[in-house]
């Protein structure tokens, strides 16, 4: 089929569906009698409509072959026979049969191969199996610009000075041998003799010749109304025309096929790659990218990068968090707390309007002590540490992705390769996308969102610490924070799966009617849009807790009101750096559960229905592509929620970590069962893949630099304003001696003292004024702020302290901050994006390929110039006598 010279107008009516079914009649027997067929014309009756070769199936349960055993079975399509269908209109039914018939008439004509088998377990089903013959292939391959090997790539490549160490977490090589490396270059049919043929049934691998057959599926009509086409096997199986269509797995991951001739790969792949004993052991990469191709392959490859580097994060930070552990018992301000002599002398004030009462200090002192562990200066060290973690991460990956892009021939993939969807050719003529209409939908988008969850969460919070405040028996463990700061956490957990499906449906949305041109445009522009909206779902709540709240809540006489309603939550007199944390740990976790229920859990669970169901059925001995129908289709969207699941991930990795240096323990933790989950998921419960090239990660490397960035910021905001380390370290060198402190030596006694400031009861609005009675006689209680006292000629407002405090965080954010912006430039300029190595190898390569092209062409043109030149001798010989 030439796909560019397309004799009938596209456009975006060619997907809509009929509305009336009378006309629809007229313009199906129409579309039968005259089918148009870019490549041999119309077909002038339905008589003469082609049709699948009709066979029963052979007992042959591990056959990739049609009956006759040599062509290979490279695409499934799987229909209901219509006269069988019960609950469609027989008119319904009619059309729906005639599209279909056209569609394979088509897909015969442009050269494919069909033979349908009734299905053994379900007579209503029928399996057409589909084969590309090799001249089909070799049409394809050309204009796909697909590059097939020349020779054997004979350059050799140094061990590492660590092969022997990393040799031991290997694959055994015995069992999955390694990929042979060649010198390629697009195929051309015209230099056929050029490239590495040693058997034309092989020279095409299985996900080669999926992606081919694929390739022409998408692009082949259907129907034509209004001179407008039709087509592709998408459409299709949206209106239900075909229930699905795959290519096949090699075999069952249970065991090895019974066909000789048949290498099992799929086995291999759940014996030495999925299966959990080898969670320890080094993905065989190359095999994935052979049988699942480059984009899978692509996705492990950087999932397992990710996931190593992640042991490095994790080691230090499960370090400061045992210096944190180590150092608690020495917390001299957390001691004062929990002391009854200080902290339990110290009446705090209420903390919403009436209903709430006057607390001791005590009550926060086992907080406290949790606070000092992650309160500590091995934070600091371990966010600086991370800022600068990060950017060896993404330097080191981009020289990992070159090094794939060469070993798997996508260095050039985008400018050759990557054809436009037939989305695109359908409807480009009439769509016309406004960018700042685009912009300002998704601006909305995250405004509105931002919104909604703030109050909710502020709504949620004032009501719920009025009922756990009376709460005796767990009082000293749960106090009104605590409580509402893990209910909250909680709630807010549920609210993001929930708003998950919604933002999804919306960027879908937004993407379809942006009508990329390419795959590749498509999901980098789906990519940016669901981050931007997963990014304020998932991470609004923490950013909330980290630089909003208790930060403009006024103080007791004056309080500041959200909405002109609600009252500003205040944080613990430790502050909301433990409250960060909790909201941390049930969302990273909650969230690594959840994801695992749903990838894994529900896709066994209906696998096992199905099975059963099927087993109940019938005994009999079932093929494999029956198997294969029986398992769960992978999705439009394929890896795009794997990458989302793992950037969202990244991001709590980094933008957070100075309030809980254990996430990337937990990321660890959590990428090692994924990778072996991800694997045992696609080898097990799903239908093959159509492989797909890729030249890298797509809009997510970009996204990960972003949130790199970004995380500089963040961690530094979070230790200057979330924590109380400046403050604590302003104290200690200023404001603990004269002349603002009492004491002879530096020292932390009496920093509670000095960062509680004193409120006069009377001095309560009737609106805040609490209806519980006062005790012991005071006249005044604390709260969490530096202001001046009662009395004070600037009573109530921010003190000496507060404001040496103020410039002491502004310091501390901007050297942070450049320190590690420029330790980041240093580090990306002396690590280059592509290795000298692998730049000397893609030179090579390019140079002994074009060498050995233009060898091979010499050779062609002397071969015939020497045919010329006999031929011409034998002309011109004088004849014997």
């Amino acid at each position: 089929m030439n796909v560019e010279n397309q004799d009938v107008l596209l456009d975006l009516e060619g997907e809509e569906e009929e509305e009336d079914d009378d006309n629809d009649d007229g313009e199906i027997v129409l579309e039968l009698n005259q089918v148009v067929i870019p490549t041999y014309g119309t077909v002038p009756d339905q008589q003469n409509l082609h049709t699948p070769e009709w066979v029963d199936f052979d007992d042959k349960p591990d056959s990739l072959f049609f009956k006759d055993g040599r062509r290979r079975i490279d695409f499934v399509l799987v229909y209901e026979d219509e006269s069988k269908k019960i609950a469609h209109k027989r008119s319904d039914r009619k059309k729906q049969k005639r599209k279909r018939q056209v569609y394979e008439s088509n897909l015969i004509n442009n050269g494919l191969q069909l033979e349908a088998t009734r299905s053994v377990l379900d007579e209503k089903l029928i399996f057409v199996k589909v084969h590309a013959p090799w001249e089909v292939l070799c049409t394809y391959a050309e204009v796909m610009h697909i590059k097939m090997p020349l020779q054997h790539n004979d350059l050799k490549t140094q061990a590492s000075a660590f092969s022997w160490f990393s040799r031991l977490f290997r694959v055994d090589e015995n069992i999955i041998k390694p990929e042979q490396e060649f010198f390629t270059a697009p195929f051309q049919k015209e230099h056929l003799s050029n490239f590495y043929i040693q058997d034309k049934d092989t020279f095409f691998n299985p996900a080669t010749r999926s992606r081919i057959v694929h390739f022409i599926l998408s692009r082949v009509e259907y129907a034509t109304k209004n001179n407008v086409k039709k087509f592709g096997i998408n459409k299709l199986l949206d209106t239900g025309i075909y229930k699905a269509a795959f290519p096949l797995h090699d075999s069952s991951f249970r065991h090895l096929s019974t066909d000789p001739n048949c290498p099992s790969e799929r086995y291999l792949l759940y014996r030495e790659w999925a299966h959990p004993k080898n969670i320890f052991k080094q993905q065989p990469l190359d095999f994935i990218r052979k049988y699942y191709g480059e984009k899978i392959g692509i996705y492990f490859a950087w999932l397992g990068f990710y996931t190593n580097m992640l042991t490095v994060a994790a080691v230090v930070g499960v370090g400061c968090f045992l210096y944190g552990c180590l150092k608690k018992d020495n917390c001299t301000w957390s001691q004062e707390v929990c002391d009854p002599n200080i902290g339990g002398n110290i009446i705090m004030c209420p903390q919403c309007d009436e209903v709430c009462t006057y607390w001791n200090l005590t009550i926060t002192c086992e907080s406290s002590k949790k606070l000092c562990i992650f309160d500590s200066y091995g934070t600091l060290v371990f966010a600086v540490f991370m800022g600068i973690w990060v950017t060896f991460f993404l330097e080191f990956w981009k020289r990992r992705q070159a090094e794939l892009e060469y070993e798997w021939d996508t260095v050039e993939y985008l400018e050759q390769e990557e054809q436009v969807r037939p989305e695109y050719e359908a409807r480009c003529t009439h769509v016309v996308m406004n960018e700042i209409t685009q912009i300002l939908l998704i601006i909305a988008s995250v405004v509105g969102i931002i919104v909604y969850r703030l109050s909710v969460f502020l709504v949620f919070s004032a009501k719920l610490s009025q009922h756990i405040s009376g709460t005796e028996a767990i009082r000293k463990y749960l106090t009104p924070q605590m409580a509402t700061s893990v209910t909250a956490s909680l709630i807010s957990f549920v609210v993001i799966m929930i708003l998950n499906i919604v933002y999804e449906k919306v960027a879908i949305l937004i993407t379809d009617f942006e009508l990329p041109r390419t795959q590749t445009d498509y999901e980098n522009s789906l990519t940016t849009k669901m981050f931007l909206f997963q990014f304020v779902n998932y991470y609004s709540s923490c950013f909330y807790i980290a630089f909003f709240k208790g930060k403009f809540v006024g103080h007791p006489g004056s309080p500041v009101y959200w909405l002109g309603k609600y009252r500003n939550e205040e944080c613990d007199p430790g502050g909301c750096l433990l409250e960060l944390t909790t909201q941390l740990a049930i969302i990273v976790g909650g969230k690594a559960i959840w994801n695992n229920i749903q990838e894994v859990l529900l896709p066994l669970v209906k696998n096992l229905i199905g099975r059963y169901s099927a087993a109940a059925r019938s005994e009999k001995v079932v093929p494999r592509w029956e198997h294969d129908y029986q398992l769960q289709p992978i999705g439009k969207l394929g890896l795009f929620y794997e990458y989302l699941e793992m950037v969202i991930q990244f991001g709590f990795v980094t933008l957070f970590v100075a309030s809980f240096p254990l996430a990337p323990l937990l990321a660890l933790i959590n990428n090692m069962l994924e990778i072996r989950l991800d694997a045992w998921k696609l080898t097990t419960q799903f239908r093959r893949l159509v492989p797909q090239k890729a030249q890298d990660i797509g809009a997510w490397q970009p996204i990960l630099q972003g949130i790199a960035i970004l995380a500089v910021v963040t961690n530094a905001l979070i230790i200057a304003f979330t924590s109380d380390m400046i403050p604590r370290l302003v104290y200690y060198w200023s404001f603990s001696v004269p002349p603002y402190g009492s004491h002879s030596t530096y020292t932390m006694e009496g920093y509670i003292n000095s960062t509680l400031s004193v409120f006069n009861i009377s001095d309560f609005k009737n609106a805040s004024k609490p209806f519980s009675p006062w005790f012991r006689n005071q006249t005044t209680c604390r709260y969490r702020d530096l202001r001046y006292p009662p009395g004070h000629q600037h009573q109530y407002e921010h003190n000496i302290y507060y404001w040496h405090v103020i410039a002491a965080k502004l310091a501390f954010i901007i050297v942070m901050e450049h320190v590690i912006y420029f330790v980041k430039f240093i580090i990306s300029y002396v690590i280059p994006d592509v290795s000298q190595k692998t730049k000397s190898k893609v030179k090579r390569e390019k140079y002994l390929t074009q060498k050995l092209l233009h060898e091979n062409d010499l050779k062609g043109v002397k071969k015939n110039m020497d045919k010329i030149i006999k031929g011409a001798d034998s002309t011109f010989q004088p004849k014997d006598e």
